[in-house]
């Protein structure tokens, strides 16, 4: 079994985790590692808004994946746009993470001084930073976790927003600040590791084994709001399911790009719920153009 991924530190160690799960199958596996190089990783300059968003770190592992080169490709599901490539599938999601953005900086978000430089490559990001602390300069960062920190470290910005789980996998210590999620809501995905195997491919079905149904059914209801509202990531939107009693406590940030204003909808979804009806709650709600 070939498992395809990004060559960063932290793809090589999500990687990792999946190589370490599927190894616990029976069935005696012997998964390699192959490292497919995305648009994403050529180009650390241009904002991701301007490279087409959603896709632009999974779409070679897709193609490589409809070839034949790899049987298995390991994304962070955050990355992956809500509607598959056709004759892929989802075939298991692993146990989250922890969900939430973090401030890499010596002091919290609140504490910060006025016009302080904060860096962060994301629209979402962009526009909480805008809302909360409109006096900051935020400014554009690209590049993986290393080089992001790189830059932090040597005083190019005075704090830096990243995702929690990403530094946890990757055993990074430096000291961070967690940001509420309740109030700064996640984007769909995030801490969630997602295996992607051909359609057609009946070898892998014993991968699904691996899928973890309380992370499943949260990000299957992030996913399916993001693809009905036909979010982009061009729109500074936040979607975030926990589990609670009575179903999954969803919530739901959309934010003007400028941070000037910001629409929040939470409520309890039940299982089985038609997720049609509840996407057109939200956009009544919200009175939602795109």
């Amino acid at each position: 079994m070939i498992i395809g991924t990004r060559g960063s530190r932290l793809a090589m160690a999500q990687a990792d985790l999946a190589v370490q799960a599927v190894q616990g199958l029976p069935g005696n596996m012997r998964p390699e590692i192959k490292i497919i190089t995305t648009c994403g990783d050529r180009d650390r300059r241009t904002p991701l808004e301007d490279m087409g968003g959603y896709g632009v770190f999974t779409k070679e592992l897709d193609q490589r994946l409809l070839a034949g080169e790899i049987d298995l490709a390991v994304n962070s599901l955050k990355d992956m746009p809500s509607s598959l490539t056709p004759g892929t599938r989802l075939l298991a999601v692993l146990p989250r993470g922890p969900a939430c953005d973090v401030l890499v900086s010596k002091v919290p978000l609140e504490q910060l001084p006025p016009s302080s430089v904060v860096g962060t490559s994301s629209v979402r990001r962009k526009a909480l930073l805008k809302h909360f602390r409109p006096d900051l300069q935020v400014t554009e960062l690209r590049g993986n976790i290393t080089t992001r920190m790189n830059k932090w470290r040597r005083g190019d910005y005075q704090a830096i927003v990243l995702a929690e789980a990403g530094l946890d996998r990757l055993g990074d210590q430096t000291t961070r600040f967690a940001i509420d999620p309740a109030e700064w809501d996640p984007p769909a995905g995030q801490g969630a590791i997602a295996l992607v195997c051909r359609d057609d491919d009946a070898s892998m079905n014993i991968i699904a084994e691996l899928d973890h149904a309380p992370t499943r059914r949260c990000v299957d209801l992030e996913r399916e709001v993001m693809k009905g509202l036909g979010a982009s990531c061009q729109v500074p939107i936040g979607v975030w399911a926990s589990p609670c009693p009575g179903g999954l406590l969803l919530r739901c940030l959309w934010l003007a790009a400028d941070g000037s204003w910001a629409r929040r909808f939470e409520r309890v979804v039940g299982e089985g719920e038609d997720t049609g009806v509840l996407v057109d709650g939200i956009r009544r709600q919200w009175r939602w153009e795109v």
